[in-house]
């Protein structure tokens, strides 16, 4: 799309203002009016976003905006009671949305434009500014998510990286309330359509065969939403990581229930990569609610500060202090991959109560290497305000593999009808005679739970990462692939 904006002549002493470009805000204000977000009541994501923001960068405001005509709506705002718009003044909002990348203002009076903004020579006294534009799919900027203080302050080139992940995540939930608002009308539209015709057929045996199919739709339905809201938990694909192979696998134990189990793989600093994988008390809504708050916080927490255990105690707060989280607790292992100079990594892992992790080699004898890794004294995530977390650190080489899991895989039950357990777990990994790459690890394990007489139980939610050595790297010369198996477990359907 166009620029949105072009410079004006600056009046004396005054640097160049951006002013929209006529055709393409009308454009803009379709896309506003689109999402159908102005004027709606509260909702706990976006709060939660302006609440993080708050807590991340330690100021007393933040807020979550959308840009209108002539307004400035907040459709959340901590630190600001009262205060539901603002007109559409130049200088902040009005002009960050002009904007590709975040406006950063360290001291709003040296600013020409923002120094006459109301916020800035109002009783607020606004005195630093900074915001990251919620820029939709097809280029237009919505809104913005802002960070105030009434001091003069600076920010880093990191903190404004998050600041951005912050709107990535505003958009993400105003796509998800989207599509559930189409998802709705659809619905909503079907059923006025259904009515007229089993009025107009006036029969009881063919408004009983309605219904029927009408449950049979509705399960469908329910499955579906199920489906496309367990796909807003999971990252769509893995990532390529120089030197790894990557593999996952995705299971639900009912297509009618969101899972609790998460995972994701992602860069933080320094050539450094981090991986996670957990496990939410319960299913349904509300386990869904906690994965979503869990996933942003451990990749909001990491942009910040990717030290293992720091990373869980941040998680470990928002759980306790976020009230839309209830009583809800989650197990989790965090770990960090810096790569090494001989083509291996160092890794460290930090766990919250998650079962171990599996350290595993071919040996020496054409035999299976396979020790658990499990640090000491990790607690339950969200369930203690003082929780400790405990992590460890060791090498991968060159062939190695690691191997993560979600307690689904261990409960699952063998045709003796007891639990796999551990001991089981381990002894299949030892046992098996394929090479020991992340992508085969994971297709055993999948071949495993099939071969149960039940298959698995629970949800279970797999992630294998191998360091690629010379006879395993690919053909095109790329250091790393990705494979993702299972692809319809992978998104809950059956």
């Amino acid at each position: 799309m166009t620029d949105q904006a072009s410079a004006t002549d600056p009046a004396p002493g005054r640097r160049p203002e951006l002013v929209p470009d006529p055709d393409v805000e009308a454009a803009r204000i379709a896309a506003v009016r689109r999402y159908d977000i102005l004027d709606t009541p509260p909702d706990g994501a976006f709060d939660r976003v302006a609440a993080m923001a708050a807590r991340l960068f330690d100021v007393p405001v933040a807020t979550v905006t959308i840009v209108d005509i002539d307004r400035i709506w907040f459709k959340a705002a901590h630190g600001l009671a009262g205060v539901k718009e603002i007109g559409r003044d130049p200088g902040l909002c009005g002009s960050a949305i002009l904007r590709d990348d975040a406006l950063v203002l360290p001291d709003t009076l040296r600013d020409p434009v923002a120094a006459d903004n109301p916020l800035v020579t109002g009783e607020m006294g606004v005195r630093f500014y900074a915001a990251a534009p919620i820029t939709t799919s097809d280029g237009y900027r919505l809104g913005t998510v802002n960070i105030l203080d009434t001091k003069p302050r600076f920010i880093t080139e990191d903190d404004i990286a998050t600041l951005a992940d912050l709107a990535a995540i505003v958009m993400d939930e105003m796509e998800l309330r989207l599509s559930a608002l189409r998802a709705l009308r659809n619905e909503q539209e079907r059923r006025e359509a259904e009515s007229r015709h089993a009025e107009m057929e006036g029969a009881r045996a063919e408004a009983e065969r309605a219904a029927r199919e009408q449950a049979e739709k509705d399960k469908a339905a329910i499955a579906a939403f199920a489906s496309t809201l367990q796909r807003t938990l999971l990252p769509p694909a893995l990532p390529v990581v120089p030197g790894l192979e990557l593999a996952c696998h995705y299971h639900t134990a009912s297509v009618h229930d969101v899972g609790g189990d998460f995972y994701d793989v992602f860069p933080v600093d320094g050539g450094r990569w981090a991986f996670f994988l957990g496990d939410v008390c319960g299913k349904g809504p509300e386990a869904a609610t906690v994965t979503a708050l869990a996933r942003h916080t451990l990749r909001a927490a990491a942009q910040i500060d990717p030290d293992p255990v720091t990373v869980l105690n941040t998680l470990n707060t928002a759980l306790l202090t976020d009230v839309t989280a209830g009583s809800r607790f989650c197990t989790a292992l965090f770990g960090l991959l810096a790569p090494q100079q001989d083509g291996g990594f160092t890794i460290t892992i930090a766990t919250g109560g998650h079962p171990p992790v599996y350290h595993v080699r071919p040996d020496d004898s054409g035999a299976v290497w396979v020790k658990a890794i499990r640090p000491k004294g990790g607690m339950l995530v969200g369930a203690f305000p003082q929780a400790p977390f405990a992590q460890t650190t060791f090498s991968l080489a060159p062939g190695e593999s690691l191997f993560l899991y979600t307690d689904g895989l261990t409960e699952a039950r063998t045709a003796r009808g007891a639990m796999l357990g551990e001991d089981g777990l381990t002894g299949f990994l030892h046992q098996r005679t394929r090479p020991v790459t992340a992508t085969s690890l994971v297709e055993d394990t999948v071949a495993l739970l099939t071969s149960l007489p039940d298959g698995a139980g629970d949800d279970v939610a797999l992630l294998a990462l191998s360091v690629t050595g010379p006879e395993t790297a690919p053909d095109t010369g790329i250091a790393a692939t990705v494979r993702t198996t299972a692809a319809p477990e992978h998104f809950g359907q059956e």
